[in-house]
């Protein structure tokens, strides 16, 4: 008995309705959390930038404090140089790149972007690529990961912002994708802006 090797193939869109508006959920929700992350360290609304946590554990807020951006606070410092693992080889590194006050302006505008282009659904690729390659920095001020011999959520987020826009793209169901992908310089630069 021969074994038939064509594949069968369909028009349209593959997959369930509901799979399709989930996938754009969660790059919503990926999206959010860099746009939160920048909201955060511009204004220092107290969830990682304004909050103290005493020995006893006792959390203190003080929101729009001085680490704020707006209010002159250098937003990659407490990272970089205070949040990071001294064991990461890396480490020297991220320390001295944090020192530095112009490392805040694309720090912040990548969070931005990436937030936007994910949540808006357009610009996708650039959005996925970009906020790729931030998590994984930030995966490298944390090397070796502690819960697992060497993945952790930056490197999830990685993945799935990547697999998300590159599966979603054509099928879209929560977003501006359809829409900026009929823009004629988008179709030009497709390769880039989708």
């Amino acid at each position: 008995m021969a074994v038939n090797d064509e594949v069968a193939t369909t028009s349209g869109k593959v997959g369930s309705p509901f799979g399709w508006t989930m996938l754009s959920i969660t790059r919503i929700a990926l999206g959010f959390y860099f746009l939160w992350a920048f909201l955060d360290k511009l204004l220092g609304l107290g969830f990682s930038t304004c909050r103290t946590v005493a020995d006893d554990a006792s959390v203190t807020i003080d929101a729009f404090c001085d680490s704020a951006w707006i209010n002159g606070g250098h937003v990659t410092e407490g990272y970089l140089v205070y949040a990071g693992n001294v064991n990461s080889p890396f480490n020297a590194f991220f320390v001295e790149l944090g020192g530095q006050r112009w490392t805040d302006i694309p720090f912040m505008l990548g969070l931005l972007g990436v937030g936007l282009t994910l949540m808006l659904g357009i610009g996708t690729k650039v959005g996925a690529i970009s906020g790729s390659l931030m998590v994984v920095m930030m995966y490298m001020t944390q090397m070796p990961v502690s819960t697992n011999p060497f993945l952790d959520e930056h490197l999830l987020y990685a993945l799935m912002m990547i697999a998300i826009v590159w599966v979603e793209l054509g099928h879209q169901s929560i977003g501006l994708g359809k829409w900026w992908r009929e823009i004629p310089i988008v179709k030009q630069l497709s390769v880039i802006l989708y």
